[in-house]
């Protein structure tokens, strides 16, 4: 299963659940390679605190170097050995290993997605990555950038017939970040009509693609009962902000999961240990949340369409 991870705002958290959901794989027993993409800032190494590459492998080295034609095989990194977090190294996972795939240090958004030679080596990497790892998470860049349609068209029908391919949109709970998934995904030059002209169906493009929600604030029981303006006023910004989404096609059908707001994430984006709940540290809900991304992802029945 092949799964590319964007956002069309900066700040959604994409990197940091993108991270933390391939981590949830790994104990589940699931496989996973996890590709870092971000042709502007690779800094996947940070968020594995693997010191080596936390902005990116040595340039010659990488994913954008690989794509360039400058290396025959981009460095792969086994997180569990390679990373400096003791926690993170003691885990222990269900068979599931989980390797990184840094990008170079500057990244690479200078390489053009009409170099038909670009285009074949990404797809002979996730061709090759797809028969070894259950899972193959691809961190793009935000927006509709290079890396966006390199993965679009490395990935069209006819050159991978059979191959799951799926793409995850992540945005905020605010009105804004609201517009622009639906922007990314619906506008005219977005995931759905790009798709459409690369040889993908309408309705097979959009049964590939589910949205994740990031740092939802709780509207609680509590909240009503309190019945203060603030109360009120928070009440009737999440219903429309739900009522939005359903315009959007942004709702409950499309959705993958959400996550909680996380202190720990807010301060210091991170992969959320069992061991950091335990500590008090970090949110029971938050770990919960990532998990039912992993099992949500995995199932299969995720992916019928919508």
């Amino acid at each position: 299963m092949i799964v590319f991870a964007t956002s069309d705002k900066g700040g959604t958290g994409r990197s940091v659940t993108s991270c933390n959901l391939a981590y949830r794989l790994g104990l589940r027993g699931i496989s996973t390679a996890y590709l870092d993409f971000d042709f502007g800032s690779p800094t996947a190494g940070a968020l594995f605190e693997i010191g080596s590459v936390e902005r990116g492998t040595q340039p010659g080295n990488g994913l954008h170097s690989y794509l360039r034609g400058h290396n025959s095989l981009p460095q792969r990194i086994d997180v569990r050995a390679s990373t400096n977090r003791d926690g993170l190294r003691r885990q222990r996972s269900r068979g599931g290993k989980l390797v990184l795939l840094p990008g170079d240090e500057g990244g690479g958004e200078a390489m053009s997605a009409n170099d038909p030679q670009v285009v074949r080596r990404c797809r002979e990497l996730l061709l090759d990555l797809d028969a070894t790892f259950k899972v193959v998470i691809v961190d793009l860049s935000a927006g509709r950038s290079v890396a966006m349609q390199i993965a679009l068209e490395a990935t069209r029908p006819q050159d991978m017939p059979g191959k799951q391919v799926a793409w995850l949109v992540y945005h905020r709970w605010t009105r804004q970040h609201l517009m622009a998934a639906q922007g990314l995904v619906h506008g005219p030059k977005g995931l759905l009509k790009t798709g459409v002209e690369l040889g993908y169906a309408p309705d097979e493009m959009l049964s590939r693609i589910r949205f994740v929600r990031t740092a939802v604030p709780r509207v609680t029981d509590e909240h009503a009962a309190s019945g203060g303006p603030q109360a009120a006023w928070l009440i009737k910004q999440n219903d429309a902000l739900r009522s939005l989404a359903a315009e959007y096609r942004l709702g409950a059908g499309a959705l993958l999961g959400e996550t909680p707001v996380e202190p720990v994430l807010q301060w210091r984006e991170q992969i959320v240990l069992d061991a950091d709940v335990n500590a008090g540290i970090a949110h029971r809900a938050t770990v919960e949340a990532f998990e039912e991304l992993a099992r949500r992802l995995w199932d299969r029945s995720t992916w019928v369409r919508v």
